[in-house]
């Protein structure tokens, strides 16, 4: 999907990210398949999810404070770079036979800890460089972005791969990195400094005041997300969803193989079924966004989500999982387009790492209890239990948020722009600059 007409800046970040994005969906493909083939454990296939996401616990707080304080383009570069030369060492030991269950995870656990801050910063970075009537194209384009090239291309590609030379999509997801990070330094405006133009590339980081310390920029982020409703609800409901989605998604490669009688690339197609109906979601999400509330929006997202679950737990034939695995992907992209622009509106510019983290941290956090989960469950009462029980799970996550999600959501940031807790004033004496969009 083209980036034309959003700007240079963002159509470097998109073709930066879009290149990292066809390796991670290599690798997500490949990454099951060979922890399968070093362990059949269904609870060791589970925690390699785990172990990748328990960084977001450890450390996003922490990254979203240094995010808001250093240049996010030059972290950007160094963390990809960084995860690039991490994944390149995975690749030599596939390659040599020297892959082991305490390598993978050790690796998984570095990319984990490098994502925090890529992550984080590259979100932050869109409501900078994008006008805010331009955010739902902007962020379908990325969404739509990873449905084709993680999903649709990358996932079928990667099994493909593992299947030729086990080490081929390791060493391609190295190669992508650093592509990433060669795009990354093109931007405009890395430099950043007093010159740059309010609230965009070249905007300055926040300078924090003498002797404040990361966990005081840490609280702000805290007491801004927790004290605005809008926010907090969303927060906490895409918590649970991930924890139900991730508890049967974190073993698919055990229901492709032993409920679907799918081979290593029959496993690859199934996950690349969502990215056919992420693909139209992107498309019709900002559409979607001009026509119908966010609330609306968001509580039909609850009821698709239910409705995944169930799906699957029924389907005993690759077409029927597959169907519902499109429904899925239509329902994921058009979802994560209308909460991603829903956050960059609210959210005020100088507390965008901060807020961001917090969220993240919860959202990613319910990926590493999903993930915790998904294991155990099939060893208790086979593949279809974490869908099962995802079902029961979203049944109750859907009644309690609907009620919140009927209101009439503001999008606007509130007044202060940050209310109450503000951070403080910037070591010369001034206040930090107002993006236009005001978070």
């Amino acid at each position: 999907m083209a980036a034309a007409g959003l700007g240079r800046d963002f159509r470097t970040l998109w073709a930066a990210n879009s290149v990292s994005t066809l390796g991670d969906g290599m690798v997500a493909a490949a990454s099951p398949l060979l922890v399968a083939s070093v362990s059949d454990d269904p609870v060791l296939i589970g925690l390699a999810v785990f172990v990748q996401q328990l960084p977001w616990l450890l450390f996003s707080l922490i990254s979203g404070a240094l995010i808001d304080r250093v240049d996010k383009r030059r972290l950007i570069v160094a963390v990809d770079a960084s995860r690039g030369a991490i994944t390149a060492v995975l690749a030599l030991g596939v390659w040599w036979g020297h892959a082991s269950i305490p390598l993978i995870y050790a690796v998984a656990f570095l990319l984990g800890t490098g994502e925090t801050l890529a992550q984080n910063a590259a979100s932050t970075l869109v409501p900078a460089v994008v006008a805010p009537e331009l955010l739902p194209r902007a962020n379908a384009r990325l969404h739509g972005a990873y449905f084709v090239l993680d999903k649709f291309a990358g996932r079928p590609l990667g099994a493909g791969l593992f299947v030729l030379a086990a080490a081929l999509p390791f060493g391609l997801d190295a190669a992508s990195f650093l592509v990433s990070a060669l795009l990354m330094v093109t931007m405009r405006g890395l430099g950043g400094g007093a010159g740059g133009r309010a609230g965009g590339v070249g905007e300055r980081p926040a300078i924090p005041a003498p002797g404040r310390s990361i966990r005081a920029d840490i609280g702000d982020g805290i007491r801004w997300l927790w004290g605005d409703p809008v926010i907090r609800t969303l927060s906490v409901a895409l918590c649970l969803m991930n924890v139900t989605l991730t508890a049967g998604f974190s073993i698919m490669v055990l229901y492709a193989r032993d409920r679907l009688g799918l081979g290593d690339v029959g496993y690859g197609f199934l996950l690349s079924a969502s990215a056919v109906g992420g693909v139209f979601g992107a498309l019709l999400a900002p559409r979607l966004q001009s026509w119908f509330r966010v609330s609306s929006l968001l509580r039909a997202g609850l009821v698709v989500e239910t409705l995944t679950h169930v799906g699957l737990a029924l389907s005993t034939a690759a077409w029927a999982a597959s169907s519902v695995l499109v429904a899925f992907g239509t329902h994921s992209s058009v979802l994560a387009g209308v909460e991603t622009t829903f956050r960059q509106r609210r959210i005020p510019a100088e507390l965008r790492g901060r807020v961001q983290s917090v969220f993240m941290t919860l959202a990613i956090g319910g990926n590493v209890v999903g993930a915790l989960i998904g294991g155990p469950l099939v060893s208790w009462r086979g593949v279809t239990a974490p869908f099962w029980c995802s079902a029961a799970a979203m049944t109750v996550v859907t009644a309690a948020s609907w009620r919140a999600f009927g209101r009439n959501l503001p999008t606007a940031a509130p007044d202060g722009p940050a209310g109450p807790h503000r951070p403080p004033a910037e070591a010369d004496g001034t206040e930090p600059p107002a993006h236009p969009l005001a978070g």
